[in-house]
């Protein structure tokens, strides 16, 4: 296995009763690339970052990941400790707790490097204090890197969609993550936001070294960030490479369009 894989997948498949809904799918994510899921709706996107999340079990196949010295089979890892590997993940639906202000909702973020133990934090000891002002220094650090100065004290539930969406993202950044997975970060975003939330993504590859798994809908976005796409289309892997290069595939352009003859229409959306 090459030194530069991050995580590996091989012939992942799942089954939910009488539905195979993804068949025997691989891939790699690099250390430091951005690659992406697209596809039309109910292709299986999200529901391989549910096997990677360890929502769900694959009914065969393997996730292998590569953080740190030994690799380690994900599937035989519990649902809470994938965060503490280093792995952290964004929803489809935003997932905050809307009465606590941003910050606090960055700091539940830091609480996978806590090491102080249950006395410790009753009597507020100075390992205690110590790991408070690390975990504040962090979230501080996130909001600097995403602009979210002005909303640091605000309740959540008072903001706007498109800043709930940055404060999801600046929340799974708090915990430090090798492999950060973003379900479709432009879903619900104006233009403006959109061209927002690329410039993040591209800030957290760039500055933080930071390996993403993009499930998105959105063409344009894809194009700008994306190292490497992988389509699929019920469940099946049906085209992986650079984003010109799966987007120009017959297979892709039929998926989306019905039609093998439409592929200019498909390059603009790009």
């Amino acid at each position: 296995m090459s030194s530069d894989i991050l995580l590996s997948a091989r012939d992942l498949s799942v089954r939910f009763g009488g539905v195979l809904a993804v068949n025997k799918v691989s891939f790699d994510v690099r250390r430091g690339e951005v690659f992406t899921l697209i596809g039309p709706n109910g292709a299986g996107k999200t529901t391989v970052f549910n096997l990677i999340s360890r929502i769900y079990t694959p009914t065969s196949g393997e996730i292998t990941w590569h953080g740190e010295g030994t690799p380690l089979a994900l599937t035989q890892q519990a649902p809470h400790a994938i965060a503490a590997l280093g792995i952290a993940r964004t929803f489809q639906n935003i997932e905050l707790f809307e009465y606590a202000t941003v910050l606090q909702n960055l700091l539940i973020g830091r609480h996978t490097h806590r090491q102080t133990g249950f006395w410790n934090e009753v009597f507020f000891t100075p390992a205690t204090r110590r790991a408070e002002v690390a975990a504040r220094e962090k979230a501080e650090q996130v909001i600097d890197l995403l602009d979210l100065q002005h909303h640091r004290d605000s309740m959540v539930a008072g903001l706007p969609y498109g800043v709930r969406k940055v404060v999801e993202l600046a929340r799974a950044l708090c915990t430090e993550p090798k492999l950060l997975l973003l379900d479709e970060p432009s879903s619900g975003l104006n233009v403006e936001e959109t061209a927002d939330m690329a410039f993040w993504i591209q800030d957290i590859q760039q500055e933080l070294g930071v390996s993403v798994l993009m499930v998105e809908h959105d063409m344009s976005l894809v194009s700008k960030v994306s190292d490497r796409v992988l389509a699929m289309n019920q469940g099946e892997e049906i085209a992986t490479g650079t984003p010109r290069e799966v987007q120009s595939d017959a297979k892709v352009v039929e998926a989306y369009l019905g039609t093998v003859d439409d592929v200019s229409s498909l390059r603009r959306v790009a």
